[in-house]
C-alpha cells in the first residue's frame, strides 16, 4: 500500500535582500512588511530585552541561537523606557519555530507579543548561512514580509530593499526619545520582589534620552542617584535648569554624526562647563565627536552578550554586551582624549576618557539587560564621583 505524503506547507514569510537573495520560511508576530538593515545577535538569552532595545530601530535582527521564545515574555523585561519607542527592532529572524513558553514569569508567548508590538517575524530559515553572509559581505538592506496567505511580490520586495536609504546619515534618536522630562525611581530587579523604588537623596543625574534602556536608569537609581530623563533635543539651558550634578548620554539608534548635528553643541557646552558626563554606546560616539574625533560605519557591527573588552588601565578583561553599527575611529582621537577600553574581537575602540574634563564613556552596554554584569561598577564609579549641589 502506498502512503500519500502531505504536501509541503507553503511559505508564509520571506526575507528579500537588496542583492537579490530571498529566504523563505514561516511567519510569526505581526503580518505585513518592514524594511531595515539586517544584523545578527549572538546572545543566547534575553531576546525580549534585545527586541525592545531602541538602539535596534531601523534593523532586522537575526538570532544566531536557534531556539528563541522558549521562556516567553513578560511585562517586566521590556527595555524601552519611552512610549515613543514602543517598537524598536523592525523584524526578527529565527532558525526554529517558536514553541510554547515554559517559565514561571511568562505572561505571553513570543509570537503573540511580537504581533501586539508590530514586529514582523520569520522562522525556519538557515540563520547560520545568513550570519556567515553578513560576516563576509556586511549588513544588507532587506524587507521582511509576513503574509498568512503566502502571497508575495518578490520583485517589489527586492526593489523596496534596494531603494531603502539605510542608516548612514539617519537621525533616529528623535523617533525613540521621550517627548517630555520625567523622574525615574525604579531600581534593580530582585528575586521574589521584582523592581524596587529609589528613596535616596543622592546626586542628581540628568539622562539625555537618545533611546535609553531602562536598566541604565535602574542602575543609576540603584547606586543612589536621583534620576531625571530629558528628550534628545534638550538644550544646554534646559539641562542646566534641572541643576544636574552629572549628565548621562544614553544609548540609541542611527548615525551618531546625524544626531550630533543638534546634540554635539550641547555636549561641548557640558564639557566646557566641567559638568561630569558619562556616555554609553551612541552617547560614547557623540562624546568622541564632540571632542573632535570621527565615527564610521562598521561592516557587521557588534551585537551580542559575549564580547570581550580590555581595560587599558588595569589590564582586566570584561565580557560585555554590545549593540552598535558605528564605531569611533581610534586614530582620530585628539591629544586630550585617552582610550580606556578596546574590543578584543577586532581592536576597535570601546571607551574614552577626557584628560582635561570630568567626562568618560564606553561603547559597550554596562547595564547588560541582557548580558553579563562585569561592567556594573561603572555606574557606581560615576555616581560616587558626583558631589550633590549645595
Amino acid at each position: 500500500m502506498r502512503l500519500s505524503q502531505a504536501p509541503a506547507q507553503p511559505p508564509t514569510a520571506v526575507l528579500a535582500l537588496a542583492d537579490g537573495l530571498v529566504l523563505t520560511g514561516f511567519g510569526l508576530g505581526a503580518p505585513g512588511e518592514a524594511v531595515g538593515e539586517v544584523c545578527f545577535n549572538t546572545a543566547m538569552t534575553g531576546y525580549e530585552e534585545i527586541l525592545t532595545d531602541p538602539s535596534y530601530a531601523g534593523q532586522i535582527i537575526t538570532f544566531t541561537f536557534p531556539h528563541i521564545g522558549n521562556v516567553g515574555v513578560n511585562a517586566e523585561d521590556i527595555e524601552n523606557a519611552s512610549p515613543a519607542a514602543a517598537t524598536a527592532a523592525r523584524g526578527a529572524v529565527f532558525r526554529a519555530p517558536v514553541t510554547s513558553p515554559s517559565n514561571y514569569r511568562a505572561q505571553l508567548d513570543l509570537s503573540t507579543w511580537m504581533k501586539r508590538r508590530g514586529i514582523v517575524g520569520l522562522c525556519g530559515v538557515d540563520t547560520r548561512m545568513l550570519t556567515a553572509r553578513i560576516r563576509e559581505k556586511g549588513m544588507p538592506h532587506a524587507v521582511i514580509a509576513h503574509n498568512p496567505a503566502g502571497e508575495f511580490d518578490i520583485e517589489a520586495l527586492r526593489k523596496r530593499a534596494a531603494d531603502w536609504a539605510g542608516l548612514e546619515g539617519r537621525d533616529l534618536a528623535r523617533e525613540v526619545t521621550t517627548l517630555q522630562s520625567y523622574a525615574s525611581e525604579e531600581t534593580m530587579w530582585r528575586w521574589g520582589k521584582g523592581y524596587g523604588r529609589a528613596t535616596g537623596k543622592g546626586p542628581h543625574v540628568v539622562v539625555i534620552d537618545y533611546g535609553v534602556k531602562r536598566n541604565i536608569l535602574r542602575l543609576l537609581a540603584e547606586n543612589g542617584a536621583r534620576v531625571t530623563v530629558m528628550p534628545a533635543t534638550a538644550s544646554f539651558e534646559d539641562i542646566i535648569a534641572k541643576k544636574p550634578d552629572g549628565v548621562v548620554l544614553s544609548n540609541g539608534p542611527g548615525d551618531p554624526a546625524a544626531t550630533g548635528e543638534y546634540a554635539i553643541p550641547v555636549i561641548r557646552k557640558l564639557i566646557e562647563q566641567k559638568i561630569p558626563t558619562f556616555g554609553v554606546c551612541l552617547g560614547h560616539q557623540m562624546l568622541a565627536l564632540a571632542a573632535g574625533a570621527k565615527t564610521r560605519k562598521m561592516a557587521q557591527g557588534h551585537h551580542g552578550a559575549n564580547h570581550p573588552v580590555k581595560d587599558l588601565e588595569s589590564g582586566k578583561v570584561e565580557i560585555v554586551s554590545m549593540n552598535h553599527g558605528f564605531t569611533v575611529d581610534q586614530n582620530s582621537l585628539p591629544a586630550n582624549i585617552e582610550p580606556t577600553f578596546v574590543s578584543l574581537f577586532d581592536g576597535t575602540n570601546s571607551g574614552i576618557r577626557f584628560k582635561d574634563a570630568p567626562a568618560f564613556s564606553v561603547q559597550h552596554h554596562p547595564e547588560a539587560s541582557p548580558g553579563p554584569q562585569d561592567s556594573f561598577g561603572l555606574f557606581k564609579k560615576f555616581v560616587d564621583s558626583l558631589e550633590p549641589a549645595a
